[in-house]
């Protein structure tokens, strides 16, 4: 058995999504130089943008430190042309779909997958936000066939992504789906069956292999391990996500056994920067993507980042002491990270020292690409009917930036639908919503749509709450509800990354101490003007993300009696439509003592 068949039959016989990605077996290369050059392109955090990004979203620092416009899927084309060359291989670090403009979103981002195609994309790593609708829709996503329950787009019968999609620390909970995979190694494989068995059961295929030049670079997949934490339960309940640098390190592992050396990691996780930086600096504050960048195999030649969406560009020190390249570019198809790179022919592995990378601002001064442009205008054009219904009306701007006691306008509005939404059925006596699921402002000023100042159409309530969520309603105690504020506060045992404060309803009150020990910064809870005792029980309406222990308020999970309405975007639209016009809600819902 040769050990690119051997690859074959492990990624194969292990993956339930789809197995090894053969590229062309590479020419002789006898008469090859000594070194061969290899480009990549890269991008992270896409999330649906055909058209370019609004507001700040749409914005990037350049290298001169000017503010300029930037990302939209035909500029990003126009770019990545300009810089694609014969040696060119394009890449990308997750979150490519998910929490995406209704543009893509309407026909669950197939639209930005097609995309992602046009622009030849070969490989990308998983983000968390490849399972915003479970693990079942994203095998769809990668291998084709029509939404089970909306059917086909108006593009006709889904043919699949014509990229491989890599996840290495993603894997089944049931390990005895991996038996007959194992055993078809046979025992001259041990190598390869001990490292498996060291591994898992893969749910995706944990690397891909690519050649260029003569030479095969191997791709590394790995989404955060805190997926869990940040997206529907339900529809990653067979799934574990285990620490990316123990999978990586199997991945590389696995690689070198076949005798691929070229290693580069596609990575969703990273970390935040000093604001205002190039996008060519090592701005990054050491954290999640340092640790990974820094821990993971020697072997391991480069790491390309996402998930934070932040820019720069930094060398880091490997386990053996080395230089290797550590960088992001940003989201939204704002910056495109290009990494060009020499392979010694005869070793088959990375020459660290030919190493270059550089991030490009994606600016709109140049021209888009024509193609791309008729085709994100075929989809506009699809979905504005829906897009630009008017669904309410505004006074002002309702801002989604928070208050000092962290409550937005507009996540105290969005609870304010909920809670209406729910009271019926549910039986709702309070609304609670997390803050990241409220991903935009609205603006009093008209559209280029023409709707007119002051209008809110359904295509913006959308791009605010994008996720379809599930309404739910849970009991919980007095005293489990004030668990789940406690939980908004690092320091606690549900290891809460950083301070999130749940946007309330209109009807609930309570006050936080900032200088409190966990577990006593929360008291003087109130419904209706009324205290909460410990032992009262409370309806509390949240989406299901929430419900199942999202964003580790894992005091959810404690309720009972679940009960389950209409989607959030649902009750948005509602509410935008119940009391015309709607001024901005005053934050003060929450108050904060010393």
């Amino acid at each position: 058995m040769t050990p690119r068949s051997l690859l074959r039959l492990v990624l194969a016989g292990a993956v339930a999504a789809g197995g090894f990605a053969a590229a062309t077996a590479p020419a002789d290369a006898s008469k090859a130089p000594k070194t061969v050059p290899v480009r990549l392109l890269a991008l992270n955090d896409f999330h649906g943008n055909l058209e370019p990004p609004t507001g700040s979203s749409g914005r990037m620092v350049d290298e001169t430190g000017a503010t300029v416009e930037a990302g939209g899927a035909a500029y990003v084309a126009t770019h990545m042309k300009a810089l694609t060359d014969k040696n060119t291989i394009a890449v990308a670090q997750g979150d490519l779909i998910g929490a995406s403009p209704l543009i893509s979103a309407a026909y669950h981002d197939e639209p930005s997958v097609e995309f992602m195609g046009k622009l030849g994309l070969k490989v990308a790593a998983v983000g968390n936000h490849e399972f915003d609708e479970g693990y079942t829709e994203l095998r769809r996503i990668m291998k084709g066939g029509c939404h089970p329950v909306d059917g086909c787009s108006p593009a006709g019968p889904w043919k699949g992504a014509q990229y491989d999609y890599v996840g290495a620390n993603v894997l089944f909970k049931n390990p005895n789906e991996k038996t007959d995979a194992l055993a078809a190694l046979g025992a001259q494989q041990a190598q390869a069956k001990k490292l498996m068995s060291d591994w898992g059961v893969p749910a995706l295929p944990p690397v891909s292999i690519k050649w260029m030049n003569g030479v095969p670079i191997g791709f590394i997949g790995l989404v955060t391990q805190t997926t869990p934490n940040i997206v529907t339960a339900e529809g990653i309940k067979d799934l574990k996500f285990v620490d990316e640098v123990k999978a990586a390190n199997l991945a590389s592992k696995l690689l070198k056994l076949v005798g691929v050396k070229a290693q580069v990691v596609l990575v969703h996780e990273g970390d935040q920067v000093t604001a205002g930086q190039s996008p060519d600096a090592c701005s990054a504050v050491p954290g999640a993507g340092n640790r990974i960048a820094t821990q993971v195999d020697p072997e391991i030649d480069v790491i390309l980042s996402g998930h934070s969406h932040q820019a720069y560009l930094c060398k880091v020190k490997d386990p053996a002491g080395q230089d290797r390249v550590y960088s992001q570019g940003g989201s939204f198809g704002r910056v495109i990270t290009q990494v060009d790179l020499n392979v010694n022919v005869r070793t088959r592995d990375i020459d660290r020292a030919s190493v270059v990378a550089d991030n490009h601002i994606v600016t709109r001064t140049v021209t888009p690409d024509p193609e791309i442009s008729a085709f994100v205008k075929t989809w506009k054009d699809r979905v504005a009917p829906v897009a630009n219904k008017a669904v309410g009306r505004i006074t002002a701007d309702i801002p989604n930036t928070a208050a000092p006691s962290g409550e937005s306008p507009l996540g105290d509005l969005i609870a304010d639908g909920q809670l209406a939404a729910t009271k019926t059925g549910g039986n709702a006596q309070i609304a609670l919503m997390n803050p990241g699921g409220v991903r935009a402002s609205l603006t009093y000023a008209g559209s280029s749509a023409g709707e007119g100042d002051g209008v809110v159409t359904y295509g913006e309530a959308f791009t605010v709450q994008p996720f379809n969520n599930l309404m739910q309603v849970v009991t919980l105690t007095g005293a489990q509800l004030k668990t789940v504020l406690e939980q908004q506060f690092t320091g606690g045992p549900n290891a809460q990354p950083f301070t999130k404060i749940l946007q309330p309803s209109a009807n609930f009150t309570y006050t936080y101490s900032s200088g409190a020990a966990w577990g006593a910064k929360v008291s003087n809870m109130k419904i209706d003007g009324v205290a909460v005792t410990d032992t009262q029980t409370i309806r509390v309406a949240a989406n299901n993300f929430l419900v199942g222990g999202g964003d580790a308020f894992l005091g959810f999970k404690d309720g009972t009696d679940l009960w389950s309405g209409p989607l959030d975007i649902d009750a948005f639209v509602d509410q935008l439509g119940r009391d015309n016009p709607i001024a901005p809600p005053a934050t003060n819902r929450i108050t904060v003592t010393p």
